[in-house]
């Protein structure tokens, strides 16, 4: 019954209430004006990827919503509050989890103290010194490396690891960028189910990175993103091939 009920409200609330607004943000570096008026939106429940050629701006896009980047002009809100002007712990503490490009686990703790650090971005994790069985469920193999280095683990691994220490913060909304990147074929196909199972079994909102076209797919919707700007988007079950061609193509 309660599963139903959740379920009718996240139908309610795609209609009214976006869980990620970005409406015109411009970004600089120096002088150079890297986002350009973009436009964005993650429903609850959502799995969104921006895709687009290296350097159009995606990661700038991902930091910007973390606030790791200010916009010179335009809003970010979350789940209807305005967080331009919040610092990133305090994104976190509302609920978004974030996975950067390249992991950033940190190799000198183990993967057990790399996940309860995941914690901290709980707003009142307390006494909770616990993994939930449901991280292992979804990635199973780090139930059985708690007291290996993270630094000893494959790039899968790692990537599973990062994934796994922001779910730990129990967040509404996950940023991933690029989690595909560098890691073997059989491992993002783990990660590709893993996300799309948090999306279909908590609720979890998702917006990704992506160029592994497979992994692309498993989206509801997509942004294309060249020269700073969203210049098209869509359902990925009508993702033509020459969208693929222009912005996914090596």
């Amino acid at each position: 019954m309660n599963t139903n009920s959740s379920s009718l409200m996240t139908a309610e609330n795609i209609t009214t209430s976006p869980m990620l607004e970005v409406r015109g943000v411009n970004v600089y570096y120096g002088e150079s004006h890297i986002l350009r008026t973009v436009d964005l939106s993650v429903q609850p429940g959502q799995m969104v990827c921006l895709i687009g050629r290296n350097g159009v701006g995606k990661t700038t896009l991902l930091k910007t919503i973390m606030g790791l980047l200010k916009p010179r002009s335009g809003s970010v809100k979350f789940a209807n509050e305005e967080i331009t002007p919040k610092s990133p712990d305090k994104r976190a503490r509302m609920g978004i989890g974030y996975v950067p490009q390249g992991r950033d686990i940190i190799p000198r703790l183990t993967v057990q103290e790399n996940l309860l650090l995941g914690l901290e971005a709980r707003p009142n994790s307390g006494s909770v010194r616990e993994i939930p069985d449901t991280i292992f469920e979804l990635f199973p193999v780090l139930n059985t490396m708690l007291s290996r280095l993270g630094g000893d683990l494959s790039g899968g691994q790692q990537q599973q690891l990062a994934i796994a220490r922001a779910l730990m913060g129990q967040p509404r909304l996950l940023v991933l960028d690029e989690p595909t990147e560098g890691i073997q074929p059989s491992i993002i196909l783990e990660i590709e189910a893993a996300v799309r199972r948090i999306v279909a079994t908590t609720g979890v909102s998702v917006l990704l990175v992506e160029q592994h076209l497979h992994f692309v797919r498993q989206a509801d919707w997509y942004y294309a993103m060249q020269k700073g700007g969203i210049v098209a988007s869509g359902a990925t079950s009508e993702l033509s091939n020459e969208v693929i061609q222009r912005f996914l193509a090596v």
